[in-house]
C-alpha cells in the first residue's frame, strides 16, 4: 500500500496487523477467501462510512476483478452493502447494519440443528441401549442441557440486537 493511500486510510502498521488478524477470522469462521475476509475486516475497523469499489482496489493492492468477486460475495452473504451519494454514480460499500444479528441467527439455526441431533441421539440410546445409556446418560444430558443454555442465550443477544437495531432505525 503506498503512502498516500496509507495516509488516506490511516493505515499504521498496527492497524493493518489487526486488519490482517480480523480478515484471518472471519476468514475462518465464515469460510471466507483470504482477501474477502481482510474486506471485511477493513470495513469493520474504519472510521469512514464506506469505501468506492476504486478505493478497495488501492487499498487491498489486489486486481479489479478479485475485489469485485469478493466484494459481491460479501454482499451476498449479507456482510457488506452498497450505497451511493447524491450526484455521484460511483456505489459504495460498508458493513450491513445489522451483520452481528444475520451473524447470531446463522449461528442459532446451527446451534438449533446440532441441539435436535443431540436430543434424537439421547432419546434412541435410552430406548434401544439402555445399559450404554446408563453409563453415558450425563454426558449427553450435559452436551444437551449446554446446548439449551447456548440457545436461550443466543436468543437474548439477538432480541437485544433487534431491539438496539430498531431504535437506531428511528432517529
Amino acid at each position: 500500500m503506498n503512502e498516500e493511500i496509507q495516509k488516506k486510510c490511516l493505515c499504521t502498521p498496527e492497524k493493518k496487523r489487526l486488519i490482517e488478524e480480523v480478515g484471518l477470522h472471519f476468514q475462518e469462521g465464515h469460510n471466507l477467501s483470504p482477501l474477502a475476509g481482510r474486506i471485511f475486516a477493513l470495513l469493520v475497523l474504519s472510521k469512514k462510512k464506506g469505501f468506492s469499489f476504486e478505493q478497495m482496489v488501492e487499498i487491498t493492492g489486489a486486481s479489479k476483478s478479485s475485489v469485485s468477486t469478493n466484494i459481491n460475495l460479501l454482499v451476498q452473504m449479507k456482510f457488506v452493502e452498497y450505497y451511493t451519494k447524491p450526484g455521484d454514480r460511483k456505489r459504495f460499500f460498508r458493513m450491513t447494519k445489522n451483520n452481528l444479528r444475520v451473524s447470531l441467527e446463522e449461528k442459532l439455526a446451527d446451534l438449533e440443528k446440532e441441539l435436535l441431533i443431540v436430543e434424537k441421539i439421547n432419546n434412541f440410546n435410552c430406548e434401544n441401549n439402555p445399559q450404554k445409556f446408563e453409563k453415558e446418560e450425563n454426558i449427553g444430558f450435559l452436551l444437551q442441557n449446554h446446548l439449551k443454555a447456548q440457545k436461550k442465550n443466543l436468543k437474548a443477544t439477538i432480541n437485544k440486537l433487534h431491539i438496539a437495531e430498531t431504535k437506531q432505525n428511528s432517529h
